[in-house]
């Protein structure tokens, strides 16, 4: 039992150490992919083609003062960061990257990652509250409002995929993929999941919650140093996370030939942050009110008839 606990212990703490390394990372390859899509050089000073930046950064970040407005609720204020972050981490704690290769392989291991996701918005809403500042709150009801409006899209794509697989484990869901992947078998589930997964992790065209133009900075606009590093790791975990998802539910998760199965994965999870980055470079901000209306009237409807149509199919098959 204590080897056991041991050896999971062990394994969270290597995961833990390279979703961190894959933020850091994956910020200096944003940074020189926007770059050079807007002909700049991108961070080319520290280090070798810029690759110590994020060394860089975090000194920055955690030798600066951690400030906290007089108003404002410190046990909930200087909490919401660490939920944030803690949430973003548990959360990839069940995602197969190979074959047997996940922390924890739950049987309803779809439903209960939804329910830990799910739990992300609490550190966005409760930091911009605690924070006492209405730019922070407005950003916090944002991004509340934003999630409650593409999670139940992304919850019934997610569901059409289980119905089809007839199960919830992701292991399931890969082998019923072996003959043609989900993105080809159902696109309609694969837009509306994929669309969502960018409201869900706030990323552009969907970043309203952090829209510096209008709210400064959003729900973390009074926050600095680490606890201001906490909702930026949280953030792009988030995106890794999601990028995994739709790997395991629509692009085959680590089926592929000759190559071995995680390294398929790992490159399909690269690809899908790369089209996350290109879309930032891409597309404007939506405004709010388009946002609200295209999750509601068109996301919501569409999912809908894409879970009744594949359940029927399933039942007639």
């Amino acid at each position: 039992m204590a080897a056991a606990l041991a050896w999971i212990a062990l394994k969270s703490l290597i995961l833990i150490l390279v979703l961190l390394g894959g933020f850091a990372y994956i910020m200096v390859f944003e940074r020189k992919l926007l770059g050079w899509m807007q002909y700049r050089l991108g961070p080319n000073r520290v280090g070798p083609w810029g690759l110590l930046q994020p060394i860089a950064d975090g000194v920055k970040m955690f030798f600066k003062e951690d400030l906290m407005p007089r108003d404002a609720d410190p046990i909930v204020f200087h909490t919401a960061p660490m939920i944030a972050l803690a949430v973003a981490l548990l959360a990839y704690a069940l995602i197969p990257v190979a074959p047997g290769w996940a922390i924890a392989s739950p049987d309803a291991g779809m439903l209960t990652l939804l329910a830990i996701t799910s739990l992300g918005v609490y550190g966005i809403a409760l930091g911009g509250w605690a924070s006492q500042s209405k730019y922070a709150l407005l950003g916090s009801l944002r991004s509340t409002a934003q999630m409650v409006s593409y999670e139940l899209a992304m919850g019934m794509a997610a569901l059409s995929v289980m119905v089809v697989a007839g199960s919830v484990r992701f292991a399931d869901i890969v082998d019923a993929q072996a003959g043609l992947w989900n993105i080809v078998r159902m696109p309609v589930a694969f837009l509306v999941f994929f669309i969502a997964m960018f409201a869900e992790t706030n990323r552009t065209p969907f970043d309203l919650p952090e829209a510096e133009a209008e709210l400064v900075s959003g729900y973390n606009t009074e926050y600095s140093g680490m606890r201001f590093a906490m909702f930026y790791m949280a953030e792009y975990v988030n995106m890794i996370t999601a990028a995994s998802l739709i790997t395991l539910l629509f692009l085959g998760g680590w089926r592929g030939p000759w190559l071995p199965p995680v390294v398929w994965f790992l490159l399909k999870v690269v690809f899908l942050l790369f089209v996350f980055i290109w879309v930032r470079a891409t597309l404007p901000r939506l405004r709010y009110d388009r946002l609200m209306h295209f999750g509601w009237k068109v996301l919501l409807p569409a999912s809908a008839a894409n879970l009744v149509a594949y359940a029927a199919w399933v039942a007639l098959r």
